[in-house]
Order: C-alpha cells, then structure tokens, then sequence
C-alpha cells in the first residue's frame, strides 16, 4: 500500500503557501505605511485558494497581456485595499487595519501548522503500525 501525500496532507500545504504569500504583502503594506501615494494590498485568500485546488482553471499563459505585471502571486492577481479614509498623500495603508489583517494571517498560518502537524502524526503512526 502507497501513501499519496497530497491526498493525505489535503490542502494545508497550499493555504500555508498562501499565508505564507499574504504574510509578504501585509508586511510590505506595513512597511509602506508613510509612503506617499503607496496603495495598501491584499490577497482574497478563499478565492485563490479556491482556483489553487480547482483543476477546471488554467494557470496557463495564452496571451502575451496576460501576466505582463507581476500583480498574480500563485495565479491570482494582488488587488488594492479600500480604505475607510485616505490620507492627503494618497497613501491608502490604515496601520490598524494591517496589523489586524496581519495578526488574523499568523493566527491562521499557525493554524495550518498544526493540521500538517497533526496530518504528519497520523502518517507517522500509520507508517508504525500502530
């Protein structure tokens, strides 16, 4: 008998990468906070995750146009936050909300730790035979 680790590991390998992936772009809206004219960024996490795991969607380039900015991270495009009340610059980065956003990101990324965690344990016994 075989062990499929992508079967057995589901999908928290992905939503790590993603959380992973949405971790850089809150930090960098972070670190951009008093940056004139910067636009805060985020990742719809559900969404991507969702065309990540869909094998109805092509990641494939068929156009030229379509990957011409590095605006996809993992097949997705990065899109820009609106905000609550833009600054006079033109910066659109809240820190409240970043560091809300951020804290909610590390909870869930540690989250998905623990099932890859729990799913190594489980492979770990099965590969004992206890």
């Amino acid at each position: 008998m075989t062990i499929n680790f992508d079967t057995a590991l589901g999908i928290h390998p992905q939503a790590l990468a993603l959380r992973e992936r949405r971790t850089e772009v809150l930090a960098a809206n972070l670190a951009n906070a008093d940056t004139p004219g910067y636009k805060a960024q985020d990742l719809n996490f559900s969404s991507i995750l969702n065309k990540t795991l869909s094998k109805d969607v092509s990641l494939e380039k068929t156009q030229a146009r379509h990957f011409g900015t590095d605006r996809r991270i993992l097949g997705a495009e990065v899109l820009f936050r609106n905000p609550n009340q833009i600054s006079l610059d033109g910066n659109t980065v809240e820190t409240q909300v970043e560091q809300a956003k951020y804290a909610e990101n590390a909870v869930q990324y540690q989250a998905s730790l623990q099932f890859l965690s729990g799913n190594f344990a489980e492979l770990k016994s099965a590969i004992k035979g206890e």
